[in-house]
């Protein structure tokens, strides 16, 4: 398999992770600032949130790097949390900037 199918297969996992407080996933809404396949299908995301003081923000990472887990040949997820750059709604899709009605 090459690495944009994996690449694909991994986004389409991402998206079945939903921040609790808005009904649109954490891939469209921006949160996700890289992804990275590494040899022997180590995965490595490099991730923020909509803000520092997320009360919620163990278990999105948690539940990014589980959704990950989930595909037949990821061996191993790293999950990083940054807050540089700062999140901004200029990252969201269209699609999450119309269901939240900025469109």
């Amino acid at each position: 398999m090459e690495d944009s199918e994996k690449e694909e297969r991994i986004i389409n996992q991402i998206k079945m992770v939903y921040d609790p407080e808005i009904p649109v996933n954490v891939y469209d809404l921006g949160l996700i600032y890289d992804c990275v396949i590494k040899p022997k299908n180590q995965i490595e995301i490099l991730m923020t949130l909509t803000s520092p003081s997320c009360a919620m923000a163990e278990m999105i990472v948690d539940e990014v790097r589980e959704r990950i887990m989930e595909l037949d040949f990821v061996e191993e997820t790293a999950v990083e949390l940054t807050w540089d750059p700062p999140w901004d709604k200029i990252l969201m899709s269209d699609e999450a900037l119309l269901l939240l009605g900025f469109m």
